[in-house]
């Protein structure tokens, strides 16, 4: 009896365990796109298909090309905005530029936040924005433009969040406020409301969850 319930308590540990380590773990969001096997040492395994962020070309304030392999391998944090942006934008930036702070020089942490105004928002307006806010010169928070139609379809079918036009919106655009979290593998892992005081420990604690993942 005392063998059977100490075989009870291990077992009851074990699951707490597990839990407690799978409620640690941030989970994967957008759709499933299907399942693939491998063989791992003689092995076959069925791994789940998950949404990753696709391949994109965007101008930087630095007048270079960014493209999804400045990412690669790397936690980023994305958002939209513009920069004459009456509404939420102020406010996102300055969380963001908080975020940027705390993990400036981390290696394993990015930023990109995409403009959804590209004909007022140049790379020469763009660079005066990062200069402004004292984040020029690091490689480290990119500020895209390009094609309107391309970072509209981009923030729509692959983070899902607004970016679109509306004549009722101030300044004739709406996006969302969301900061969204991506994983070296480009999966995106958490969607914070980036308008709220609390978003920085937010995503700092999700960004730390994943340096442990990875």
């Amino acid at each position: 009896m005392k063998m059977y319930s100490v075989a009870c308590l291990m077992l009851a540990i074990t699951l707490v365990l597990a839990c407690q380590s799978e409620s640690s773990r941030l989970p994967i969001l957008g759709p499933r796109n299907g399942v693939q096997t491998r063989v791992v040492e003689g092995k076959t395994v069925t791994d789940t298909v998950y949404h990753q962020i696709p391949d994109f070309a965007f101008a930087s304030q630095y007048g270079d090309t960014v493209t999804a392999k400045n990412f690669a391998g790397k936690i980023y944090i994305a958002d939209f905005f513009f920069t004459t942006c009456p509404t939420i934008c102020p406010k996102m930036t300055m969380e963001m530029r908080k975020l940027y702070q705390k993990f400036k020089d981390d290696p394993q942490v990015m930023f990109l936040s995409h403009s959804i105004d590209p004909k007022r928002d140049s790379v020469g307006r763009l660079r005066e924005y990062a200069t402004d806010l004292g984040v020029y010169g690091q490689k480290q928070w990119y500020f895209v433009t390009g094609d309107r139609k391309e970072i509209f379809d981009i923030g729509q079918n692959a983070y899902f969040v607004s970016a679109k036009e509306d004549s009722d919106e101030p300044g004739g655009l709406l996006h969302s406020g969301a900061f969204i979290v991506i994983d070296p593998q480009r999966r995106i892992r958490g969607i914070y409301d980036g308008t709220k005081d609390e978003v920085v420990g937010e995503v700092s604690e999700a960004i730390e969850l994943l340096k442990k993942e990875n």
